[in-house]
């Protein structure tokens, strides 16, 4: 990774932050995440889907980076110059939430992974006690780590995004050697038991875009790129490659063992398909490349969540306390840092007295991002209908119709779960404004938004409370 004398982020470092933040534990479950409620035929289509989808998010995020450079704070940015304070406000917590839940779910299938060596069998699927010990040992290890410099890690990570693509690479070409079609035609358009094609698809959604998450890595650190064109050109990149990885795990599989089974896998069922294709060996060498794997991605996702929180806190225009915008003597903002390690902490206890595992945690965190997608492809297209020419157009408009079909794919169950968490967020919100002298509220907008979220995340609160609503 180049770093320049003043500390900026080159395009090589750029890169691995977006690689390093959409390559963690998600493809290492890929297969059996997939097929649990799809076949071949639905897992290609919702593939296709997300890959325009996707796509689409990607120019997006770079069309914004090059025409708004002054706006060197991601989605918060985005989202807050588009919908007002408010609701760019929402857009960082919702991102900073889904960081912080997705590290909780990181560190549940490390220690899954461990539990799959014999003599570490105590650690379990990584919901027992001694992997809640270690969960929490490795996560405030981490913490000390970041705290102690942000471009320090940034640098770690880019060796450690190089370290995990190599496990992975070695899997595709080992399966892709082992893949039989007559194993692929099996159920190709799934079970009866699976619902129709569309379910299918619907089901694979959070999936899809869990792995994608991270993708919008480099516009969050644009105030620390060297140049602006670097980080449009980091978000192509890190799109390109983690897409062929991901394709390729995920349909590779379905030709080595037959959906029925890949669904009942225990994760990481990259391991299992490894072993169907070679032997034990390969599945001990997928569970080294995923322990690696969520070490990296477990400090890209504290920095990125770090950073998000930071950047609502920093600055005179402050929408989260001003507390969250303070750095301390190596430029990391510790406040913030000291705030997420603590709730990663008590989603973990939760978790483990719940004994919610990996898929639990990663749907939950995948639909806090959805909100803060959803605004950034609408502030695309109010920019781009100022003057609109027919490709940007298409654009933004496709980002937008792929943000509204992704909360409608995710179903009621995880928006109301969702607004849960977003509920806690009018607080901090509320207590910004009185710190710079204003009303609690904008407009009056603002105030029918804050009542709607505090009503749903009541609603969702009883509904939990009467056993309606749950993980």
């Amino acid at each position: 990774m180049s770093i320049s004398d003043k500390g900026k982020l080159g395009l090589p470092a750029l890169t691995a932050l977006v690689v390093g933040g959409i390559i963690g534990s998600g493809i290492f479950s890929l297969p059996q995440n997939m097929a649990e409620g799809a076949g071949a035929g639905a897992i290609l289509i919702a593939w296709g889907i997300t890959f325009v989808g996707m796509l689409t998010l990607t120019r997006v995020f770079q069309w914004l980076s090059t025409t708004c450079p002054e706006l060197d704070d991601g989605v918060y940015g985005y989202a807050r110059e588009g919908f007002g304070e408010y609701l760019g406000f929402n857009a960082a917590w919702g991102y900073w939430i889904s960081a912080w839940v997705g590290n909780a779910g990181y560190l549940v299938v490390l220690f899954s992974a461990l539990g799959s060596f014999g003599a570490l069998a105590f650690f379990g699927d990584g919901t027992t006690w001694p992997a809640l010990l270690g969960e929490l040992a490795v996560l405030w290890l981490m913490h000390a780590f970041v705290l102690h410099g942000v471009h320090n890690a940034a640098i770690t990570n880019a060796i450690v995004t190089l370290a995990k693509v190599v496990p992975i690479a070695l899997f595709i070409l080992c399966v892709a050697l082992a893949f039989r079609v007559e194993v692929f035609r099996l159920d190709f358009w799934g079970s009866p038991a699976l619902g129709n094609i569309t379910r299918q698809v619907e089901t694979t959604m959070l999936y899809t875009v869990w792995v994608f998450l991270g993708i919008e890595s480099a516009t969050v650190y644009a105030s620390h790129a060297r140049r602006a064109a670097d980080v449009s050109r980091a978000t192509l990149l890190g799109f390109v490659i983690t897409l062929l990885l991901l394709v390729c795990v995920s349909v590779l599989s379905l030709g080595v063992v037959p959906q029925h089974e890949l669904a009942q896998m225990k994760n990481p069922s990259m391991a299992q398909v490894m072993a169907a294709a070679v032997g034990p060996w390969g599945a001990t060498l997928i569970n080294i490349g995923l322990i690696v794997s969520v070490g990296g991605a477990l400090l890209a996702w504290t920095m990125l969540a770090v950073e998000m929180l930071y950047l609502a806190g920093r600055g005179e225009g402050h929408t989260a306390p001003a507390l969250f915008g303070r750095t301390n003597a190596v430029d990391t903002p510790a406040p913030a840092l000291w705030l997420t390690s603590t709730l990663i902490s008590v989603l973990l206890l939760i978790a483990f007295l719940n004994a919610s595992g990996y898929n639990a945690l990663i749907q939950l965190a995948t639909s806090m991002a959805l909100i803060p997608y959803l605004l950034c492809a609408g502030f695309c297209l109010r920019r781009v209908l100022r003057q609109p020419t027919p490709a940007l157009l298409a654009m933004a408009t496709l980002g937008t119709v792929y943000g509204v079909w992704l909360l409608y794919a995710a179903g009621l169950k995880y928006l109301l779960l969702s607004m849960i968490l977003y509920a806690p967020g009018l607080g901090f919100f509320v207590r910004a404004r009185r710190q710079r002298g204003l009303a609690a509220f904008g407009n009056a907008g603002e105030r029918a938004l804050g009542a709607l979220v505090l009503v749903l995340a009541l609603v969702a609160l009883w509904m939990v409370g009467s056993g309606r609503l749950g993980l």
